[in-house]
């Protein structure tokens, strides 16, 4: 008994050490949202918010942080909904059609998971000033149409389904597809919830990709709004510039809030029936 009632303190502890990593910077960049540069830089630091609700509209107008966040808006939900649709066609395909080679591409599906950004980034330019896509939505969203990832859950979740469903489905008629959106994927609902929520915040936080793909201010998204903010504060008043950080955290957040009961019984695939 004092075993266990010592690992639940353990455990407590580490809960509420965790909780507290996590949320201090949100936690601090309110705080700092809300105070003059005389009370950021005040000493001992001020912990606690002021009234100054100013430095959210001057963070919204120094930068037209408005268009990058309708930019940063399209440009997250229609790639989530590609990677979305694009990951539940081949998961389908690698779990319930045989083909020659299909155990060598989806080798080759879990390889690009090992390829970050930065190391296609060069390439990928290239592919998409060949096709004038440079400083346009096409560019930001075309190019990462596709998801290993997606594929990968979704496949694990297809294994899971019974066997039986498929043969009652071919019985009663159930073409392949109708057996896709109308069978599969209500059960798969949750984990799809739990990649909308991975793959937009994925997309939200993009900053290489889009500075390289993009050079004017109406194609600039918030990342980039963000870094453009702090450059624009040469005197840097952080009070402006966490404003425009809080508000760059808003969709995310209501995506997450949103979608959070999918979000926490995705990745829980064993539980599913």
């Amino acid at each position: 008994m004092a075993a266990k009632k010592r690992k639940e303190i353990i455990y407590t502890i580490l809960i509420l050490f965790s909780i507290l990593v996590v949320s201090m910077p949100v936690i601090l960049s309110i705080i700092i949202s809300t105070q003059t540069p005389v009370q950021v830089y005040s000493s001992p630091p001020r912990l606690t918010p002021s009234n100054h609700f100013a430095n959210y509209p001057a963070a919204w107008k120094s930068v037209a942080l408005g268009r990058m966040m309708i930019n940063s808006t399209i440009v997250a939900a229609a790639v989530t909904a590609g990677k979305i649709i694009m990951g539940l066609l081949a998961a389908f395909a690698f779990t319930h059609f045989e083909f020659r080679g299909k155990n060598f591409l989806f080798f080759v599906v879990l390889v690009t998971l090992l390829l970050p950004i930065p190391v296609r980034i060069v390439a990928l330019f290239a592919i998409t000033s060949s096709f004038h896509w440079i400083d346009t939505f096409w560019g930001l969203i075309v190019p990462f149409l596709a998801s290993a990832t997606a594929t990968f859950l979704l496949i694990q979740r297809f294994k899971m389904v019974p066997s039986e469903l498929l043969d009652a489905a071919k019985v009663d008629g159930c073409s392949p597809m109708r057996y896709l959106f109308q069978i599969l994927l209500p059960l798969s609902k949750n984990t799809i919830g739990a990649l909308i929520v991975i793959q937009f915040i994925y997309i939200w936080n993009q900053y290489l990709w889009p500075l390289m793909a993009t050079n004017s201010k109406e194609m600039r998204v918030v990342q980039i709004g963000v870094k453009m903010l702090i450059n624009a504060e040469a005197m840097n008043n952080w009070g402006v510039i966490m404003a425009g950080v809080v508000i760059t955290m808003l969709p995310p957040l209501l995506v997450f809030f949103i979608m959070q009961e999918s979000f926490m019984k995705g990745f829980a695939l064993a539980s599913e029936k």
